[in-house]
């Protein structure tokens, strides 16, 4: 079938539908914190929808840390804080001669901050994991299976747990001048307390003159003002607020789901392609879910007998920015360049010209998790970037959705569909 044959009343249904049930999500089943109870009730009540108009559906189990990805802001913070202070108060109290000490302490911490932050937040490493209780999380599948012999696999993702509050984009209404100026400002300062400590460091062996006097002097001073900006990046993250996530990603949920709902109600069944339904729990605490699913179905989703794509859908809101996102991970992670553009031309297929290749710069989607694994996969989104002043917080609530964009992201999903059943 073709997309131009594909009935644009189902559609038009399917977002109807999925403007109720995440109403009814959100009512029922409550804040939904990354590995909760309340997430894996929403997902047995979509196992009950999905069980309607799938061949088989299961869950499948792993264990994560929800809050050892985002917790780094406070540990961070507080040790950087922490050997300022210190070191100040050594030096000043002449247990130690001079600020050279002072320095030194706090280029170790600062260095070790960096690092962590890095690791956990940049790459998505599970760097910190092993200090943090670990509780078992469910990832949820939900297979259409074709006629024939399987020869193609499409998944369509999306990921079920919501956000902790992060208060500048709260208070700040989702504008960049005070995240920036909490995040940002933490961040940069640290790199530069660094960069100063180290040049201090070799200042003090090497003679400059007036520079290294100066720095030896003054130059840590620099580092109270990083101290700081590290109270913001303590205060960041609200962990007791969970953000209702009715765009970020019910929206994404309910994409995957409806793609099957969809082709049931259309009545079209495919020869050799499979389609899947994949529900993430745990994007919001570092791709966790995503990673064990990978991991786990690496050798399947790789081999050359089943050619495997996943669409993961991330937020499915601000029509303008509705994007074909082929760079993931703040940049550092490319998606397949050949399912991208399916994907891309699907869009232009569905009516939509104004999609475009686009990059995650800050943050990532769960198809880094895929790509990372040696999976095609990309991602598909609609959020401002600036970003949206829902964007983790309690604002993103079911009043806040918006048809049609929802609409638009469901027609290219089906026409991608579509497309790669089609393909050579």
């Amino acid at each position: 079938m073709k997309f131009s044959n594909f009935p644009n009343a189902v559609i038009k249904e399917n977002v109807d539908y999925t403007v109720k049930e995440i109403t009814n999500v959100i009512k029922k089943y409550g804040p939904r914190e990354s590995g909760n109870d309340n997430c894996f009730a929403a997902e047995k009540h979509l196992k009950k929808e999905l069980d309607q108009f799938c061949d088989e559906t299961h869950f499948e189990e792993y264990k994560m840390a929800p809050k050892a990805f985002l917790h780094f802001t406070k540990t961070v913070a507080v040790l950087i804080i922490i050997a300022v202070i210190a070191g100040l108060v050594l030096a000043l109290t002449n247990v130690i001669s001079g600020f050279f000490a002072a320095q030194c302490i706090v280029g170790v911490v600062v260095g070790i901050g960096l690092l962590i932050t890095i690791f956990e937040f940049l790459m998505y490493k599970q760097f910190a994991d092993t200090f943090y209780k670990k509780i078992t999380a469910h990832n949820l599948v939900a297979t259409r299976k074709p006629r024939g012999e399987v020869k193609r696999r499409i998944v369509i993702s999306g990921h079920i747990d919501a956000a902790y509050e992060w208060r500048p984009l709260y208070y700040g209404k989702g504008k960049y001048n005070l995240m920036g100026l909490s995040m940002g400002g933490a961040i940069g300062g640290a790199i530069l307390s660094f960069i100063i400590a180290v040049i201090t460091i070799i200042a003090n062996f090497a003679d400059f003159g007036a520079f290294s006097t100066f720095m030896l002097n003054y130059s840590y001073y620099f580092h109270i003002l990083t101290a700081v900006f590290m109270v913001g990046l303590f205060l960041f993250v609200d962990f007791k607020t969970i953000s209702p996530g009715a765009n970020d990603n019910l929206t994404g949920t309910y994409a995957a789901v409806c793609a099957l709902r969809m082709l049931d109600m259309a009545g079209v069944e495919f020869e050799n392609t499979e389609v899947v339904a994949m529900i993430t729990d745990g994007e919001e605490a570092g791709l966790r879910g995503a990673k064990a699913y990978a991991k786990a179905h690496k050798a399947e989703f790789t081999s050359e007998g089943v050619e495997t794509a996943v669409l993961c859908c991330d937020t499915l809101t601000d029509l303008e920015y509705l994007n074909v996102y082929s760079r993931d991970m703040t940049g550092t992670v490319k998606h397949d360049q050949k399912f991208s553009q399916l994907v891309l031309d699907s869009a232009k297929e569905a009516g939509y010209n104004d999609a475009e290749f686009a990059n995650v710069f800050f943050g990532s989607s769960d198809a880094a998790a895929f790509t990372q694994e040696g999976i095609t996969a990309t991602c598909l989104a609609a959020m401002d970037p600036a970003p949206a002043d829902y964007y983790h917080n309690r604002r993103d609530n079911y009043d806040r959705l918006v048809p049609k964009a929802i609409e638009t992201g469901y027609k290219i999903i089906i026409a991608s569909i579509l497309n790669f059943d089609n393909k050579e």
